[in-house]
Formats: structure tokens, C-alpha cells, sequence
């Protein structure tokens, strides 16, 4: 059971952006994120050196209708930023920092400044939406709706939440659905 999911999701990598076999992974497809052995680290059996970065969030400065308390990404976030921020290299993983440098390039790289970027980081409950009042009250503190597949990390929003690096092939972003009419963004946002 355990070696199909993990072919299952190797194959949902497999030619997009996130498959680093060819370049750096050792003609491993998830060897630049995942260690079966040896890992530092019980999250997932990450594989990658971990961001230390502090963000500026995303905010109400420009009069947008934020309820949400907002605090630092969540660890599942971090996993995600560990790349994504431009402060770690894409193949500092496996105990080595950065053999090449490589860093991801725009549009990938987000930098350490969020405010411009979907809130993520903070607690998505039945108090926020109730408070929003456009917001769909989640079902649970790992799920905002049955049947849809948007899971919440100890009731917070995170990058997780709406991508997928093991998603199936032809959803554009990593996205966990395809957004076609806003349906990703109709899952939590009542329009």
C-alpha cells in the first residue's frame, strides 16, 4: 500500500516544475524534498534545509476586509517557502548547502514579503467565518468542506491548503483542483 501511494505521487510530480531528477535529485524524483533514511528531521522526512526567514504578512493596509489575526507561516508553509522565499537554494537538501546555488526564479521566488500574496498562516474556523460573514465555516480543524479536497493544518490556512506537490498532472499551479470558474476560491470565499 505504502509503494503505490509513494509511486502515485511520484508520478504527480513527474515533469512539472517540482521534478528535480534530471538537474540535482540524482535521477531521483523525491530526493531533493523526501529522505527514506538518515533525515534530520520527522516532518515528513524532510530532506531540504528549512528557511529561518521572517515574513511581512499580508494585511488591511489597503483597506481590504482582513478578519483574520495574522501570525508567521505554519511549518507546513515553511516546507513550501523553503524554496520559494529566495533565501535557501533549490539544492541545499540531502546535508549539503547549495552545490550550485540555484534559486528559483520569478514568478516562483516570493521573497519574504507575503503582503501581496493569499493570507496563509493564520486560524481559518467557524469564529472567522462567522465574523467575515463571505466565508464558507469549515467542517473541521483539518477540512473547509466535504467532498473538497482543502485541508486547513491545525485549523490554520497554508500554502498546502490550496497547492498540492503531489497533485495529479493537467492542474495548473499544483493547484489541489482546477480553478476553472473560481472553484478553488468558491470552496472557502462565498461569492
Amino acid at each position: 500500500m505504502f509503494l503505490a501511494a509513494q509511486g502515485a505521487m511520484a508520478a504527480g510530480i513527474a515533469n512539472t516544475k517540482h521534478d528535480f531528477s534530471a538537474t540535482f535529485g540524482g535521477g531521483q524524483i523525491c530526493n531533493a524534498c523526501h529522505a527514506p533514511h538518515n533525515t534530520s528531521s520527522t516532518s515528513l522526512l524532510w530532506n531540504h534545509t528549512a528557511s529561518s526567514a521572517t515574513y511581512t504578512l499580508y494585511s488591511n493596509t489597503a483597506g481590504g476586509s482582513l478578519n483574520a489575526a495574522m501570525s508567521q507561516p505554519g511549518s507546513v508553509s515553511k516546507l513550501c517557502l523553503s524554496c520559494h522565499d529566495g533565501t535557501v537554494a533549490v539544492d541545499s537538501f540531502g546535508g549539503a548547502t547549495a552545490p550550485t546555488g540555484a534559486f528559483i526564479g520569478a514568478p516562483g521566488n516570493l521573497g519574504t514579503s507575503l503582503g501581496d500574496d493569499h493570507p496563509i498562516g493564520f486560524t481559518y474556523d467557524a469564529a472567522l467565518a462567522t465574523a467575515d460573514g463571505g466565508l464558507t465555516s469549515p467542517v473541521s480543524a483539518s477540512l473547509v468542506k466535504t467532498g473538497v479536497a482543502v485541508p486547513l493544518y491545525s485549523a490554520k490556512m497554508e500554502c498546502a491548503s490550496c497547492h498540492d506537490v503531489h497533485n495529479a498532472p493537467g492542474v495548473a499551479k499544483l493547484l489541489r483542483i482546477a480553478n476553472t470558474s473560481s472553484a478553488l476560491c468558491t470552496t472557502c470565499h462565498i461569492k
